[in-house]
Protein backbone atom coordinates (compact mmCIF):
# COMPACT_ATOMS: atom_id res chain seq x y z
CA UNK A 1 0.00 0.00 0.00
CA UNK A 2 2.88 2.36 0.74
CA UNK A 3 4.20 1.98 -2.75
CA UNK A 4 0.96 2.33 -4.63
CA UNK A 5 0.37 5.72 -2.77
CA UNK A 6 3.74 6.65 -3.26
CA UNK A 7 3.22 5.98 -6.84
CA UNK A 8 -0.07 7.56 -7.43
CA UNK A 9 1.17 10.74 -6.12
CA UNK A 10 4.06 10.71 -8.87
CA UNK A 11 1.27 9.53 -11.70
CA UNK A 12 -1.02 12.29 -10.29
CA UNK A 13 2.20 14.76 -10.30
CA UNK A 14 3.08 14.18 -13.61
CA UNK A 15 -0.29 14.04 -15.39
CA UNK A 16 -1.27 17.35 -14.15
CA UNK A 17 2.49 19.03 -14.49
CA UNK A 18 1.88 17.70 -18.24
CA UNK A 19 -1.71 19.58 -18.59
CA UNK A 20 -1.66 22.31 -16.42
CA UNK A 21 2.10 23.15 -15.45
CA UNK A 22 4.17 23.24 -12.09
CA UNK A 23 3.24 26.12 -10.87
CA UNK A 24 -0.42 25.81 -12.00
CA UNK A 25 -0.92 22.67 -10.09
CA UNK A 26 -1.65 22.92 -6.57
CA UNK A 27 -0.69 19.95 -3.89
CA UNK A 28 -4.22 19.84 -2.28
CA UNK A 29 -5.08 19.06 -6.66
CA UNK A 30 -2.57 16.54 -6.31
CA UNK A 31 -3.48 14.58 -3.47
CA UNK A 32 -7.16 14.63 -4.77
CA UNK A 33 -5.95 13.07 -7.92
CA UNK A 34 -3.84 10.61 -6.96
CA UNK A 35 -6.78 9.50 -4.20
CA UNK A 36 -3.96 10.08 -1.16
CA UNK A 37 -4.42 11.58 2.33
CA UNK A 38 -2.92 15.23 2.48
CA UNK A 39 -0.16 13.84 4.71
CA UNK A 40 1.10 11.26 2.80
CA UNK A 41 2.18 13.64 0.61
CA UNK A 42 4.90 15.24 3.30
CA UNK A 43 5.30 11.81 4.28
CA UNK A 44 6.74 10.41 1.06
CA UNK A 45 8.07 13.67 -0.10
CA UNK A 46 9.70 15.33 2.56
CA UNK A 47 10.85 18.51 0.38
CA UNK A 48 7.98 19.13 -0.29
CA UNK A 49 6.71 20.36 -4.09
CA UNK A 50 10.10 20.98 -5.53
CA UNK A 51 11.19 17.05 -4.62
CA UNK A 52 7.67 15.75 -5.77
CA UNK A 53 7.79 17.66 -8.98
CA UNK A 54 11.61 16.17 -9.62
CA UNK A 55 10.93 12.85 -8.98
CA UNK A 56 7.69 12.87 -10.74
CA UNK A 57 9.52 14.25 -13.40
CA UNK A 58 11.76 11.72 -13.39
CA UNK A 59 9.13 8.53 -13.09
CA UNK A 60 7.83 10.52 -16.33
CA UNK A 61 11.06 10.21 -18.12
CA UNK A 62 11.55 6.64 -17.05
CA UNK A 63 8.03 5.73 -18.49
CA UNK A 64 8.11 8.64 -21.68
CA UNK A 65 11.73 6.49 -22.47
CA UNK A 66 10.37 3.01 -22.38
CA UNK A 67 7.69 4.00 -24.56
CA UNK A 68 10.62 5.27 -27.00
CA UNK A 69 12.13 1.82 -26.50
CA UNK A 70 9.13 0.09 -27.66
CA UNK A 71 8.37 2.44 -30.47
CA UNK A 72 11.76 2.33 -31.74
CA UNK A 73 12.37 -1.81 -30.96
CA UNK A 74 8.71 -2.40 -32.89
CA UNK A 75 10.51 -0.64 -36.11
CA UNK A 76 12.64 -3.69 -37.03
CA UNK A 77 15.80 -1.48 -37.38
CA UNK A 78 14.59 1.21 -39.82
CA UNK A 79 15.10 3.60 -37.32
CA UNK A 80 13.49 6.49 -39.94
CA UNK A 81 10.02 4.25 -39.46
CA UNK A 82 10.38 4.49 -35.77
CA UNK A 83 10.88 8.68 -35.76
CA UNK A 84 7.85 8.84 -37.98
CA UNK A 85 5.86 6.14 -35.21
CA UNK A 86 7.53 8.50 -32.68
CA UNK A 87 6.36 12.05 -33.88
CA UNK A 88 2.73 10.28 -35.27
CA UNK A 89 2.04 9.07 -31.74
CA UNK A 90 2.87 12.22 -30.16
CA UNK A 91 0.51 13.60 -32.75
CA UNK A 92 -2.62 11.38 -31.82
CA UNK A 93 -2.03 12.10 -27.96
CA UNK A 94 -1.97 15.66 -28.60
CA UNK A 95 -5.00 15.77 -30.33
CA UNK A 96 -7.22 13.13 -28.25
CA UNK A 97 -6.43 15.60 -25.60
CA UNK A 98 -7.53 18.51 -26.79
CA UNK A 99 -3.89 19.83 -27.00
CA UNK A 100 -3.30 18.91 -23.10
CA UNK A 101 -0.60 16.27 -23.34
CA UNK A 102 2.50 17.65 -24.50
CA UNK A 103 6.09 16.52 -23.00
CA UNK A 104 5.66 16.43 -19.78
CA UNK A 105 9.36 16.98 -18.93
CA UNK A 106 9.20 20.04 -21.55
CA UNK A 107 6.08 21.77 -19.99
CA UNK A 108 8.18 21.65 -16.30
CA UNK A 109 11.42 22.49 -18.18
CA UNK A 110 9.95 25.71 -19.68
CA UNK A 111 8.57 26.53 -17.03
CA UNK A 112 11.05 26.03 -14.61
CA UNK A 113 14.57 26.24 -15.68
CA UNK A 114 15.72 29.24 -14.21
CA UNK A 115 13.80 28.95 -10.92
CA UNK A 116 14.54 25.91 -9.37
CA UNK A 117 17.90 23.98 -9.52
CA UNK A 118 16.45 20.36 -8.35
CA UNK A 119 13.31 20.68 -11.50
CA UNK A 120 16.05 21.55 -13.90
CA UNK A 121 18.46 18.75 -12.86
CA UNK A 122 15.49 16.63 -12.83
CA UNK A 123 14.74 17.80 -16.29
CA UNK A 124 17.89 17.85 -17.43
CA UNK A 125 18.84 14.27 -16.49
CA UNK A 126 15.66 13.02 -18.37
CA UNK A 127 16.38 14.45 -21.61
CA UNK A 128 20.37 13.48 -21.33
CA UNK A 129 18.87 9.21 -21.27
CA UNK A 130 16.53 10.17 -23.83
CA UNK A 131 19.27 11.43 -25.87
CA UNK A 132 21.80 8.33 -24.76
CA UNK A 133 19.58 5.73 -25.65
CA UNK A 134 18.52 7.08 -29.02
CA UNK A 135 22.09 7.77 -29.25
CA UNK A 136 23.34 4.21 -28.71
CA UNK A 137 20.65 3.22 -31.50
CA UNK A 138 21.94 4.86 -33.98
CA UNK A 139 25.30 3.84 -32.84
CA UNK A 140 24.08 0.13 -33.01
CA UNK A 141 22.75 1.03 -36.69
CA UNK A 142 25.62 1.63 -37.81
CA UNK A 143 26.21 5.50 -37.46
CA UNK A 144 29.93 6.47 -35.78
CA UNK A 145 29.15 7.11 -31.87
CA UNK A 146 30.45 10.43 -31.84
CA UNK A 147 27.78 11.38 -34.80
CA UNK A 148 25.37 9.16 -33.33
CA UNK A 149 25.25 11.77 -30.55
CA UNK A 150 25.14 14.90 -32.33
CA UNK A 151 22.01 13.33 -35.00
CA UNK A 152 20.37 12.02 -31.41
CA UNK A 153 20.34 15.48 -30.05
CA UNK A 154 19.01 16.96 -33.64
CA UNK A 155 16.24 14.40 -33.14
CA UNK A 156 15.30 15.04 -29.71
CA UNK A 157 15.45 19.26 -30.39
CA UNK A 158 13.54 19.05 -33.01
CA UNK A 159 10.79 16.56 -32.00
CA UNK A 160 10.41 18.76 -28.32
CA UNK A 161 10.41 22.16 -30.61
CA UNK A 162 7.74 20.40 -33.15
CA UNK A 163 5.68 19.03 -29.98
CA UNK A 164 5.61 23.04 -28.56
CA UNK A 165 4.94 24.34 -31.69
CA UNK A 166 1.72 21.70 -32.40
CA UNK A 167 0.59 22.17 -28.70
CA UNK A 168 0.66 25.97 -29.00
CA UNK A 169 -1.35 25.89 -32.38
CA UNK A 170 -3.49 23.51 -32.26
CA UNK A 171 -2.36 21.80 -34.80
CA UNK A 172 -0.09 18.79 -35.42
CA UNK A 173 1.17 20.57 -39.07
CA UNK A 174 4.41 21.28 -36.99
CA UNK A 175 4.72 17.42 -35.71
CA UNK A 176 4.18 16.40 -39.48
CA UNK A 177 6.38 18.05 -41.18
CA UNK A 178 9.16 17.87 -38.83
CA UNK A 179 8.77 14.33 -38.42
CA UNK A 180 9.40 13.80 -42.56
CA UNK A 181 12.42 16.04 -42.42
CA UNK A 182 13.88 14.21 -39.29
CA UNK A 183 13.31 10.41 -40.79
CA UNK A 184 14.82 11.80 -44.09
CA UNK A 185 17.93 12.98 -42.03
CA UNK A 186 18.04 9.63 -39.83
CA UNK A 187 18.11 7.97 -43.31
CA UNK A 188 20.66 9.56 -45.16
CA UNK A 189 22.77 9.46 -41.93
CA UNK A 190 21.92 5.44 -42.23
CA UNK A 191 23.54 5.70 -45.86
Amino acid sequence: MTRDTRTRLLEASAQLFREQGYAGTGLKQITAAGEAPWGSLYHFFPGGKEQLGAEAVRHSGDRYLRLFDLVFAQADQDLGRSVLDMFRLSAEALERSEWGDGCPIATVALEVASTSEPLRHACAEVFASWELSLARRLAGAGIAEGRAKDVATYVLSAFEGALVLSRTAHDVRPLEVTAAMVAGTVRAELG
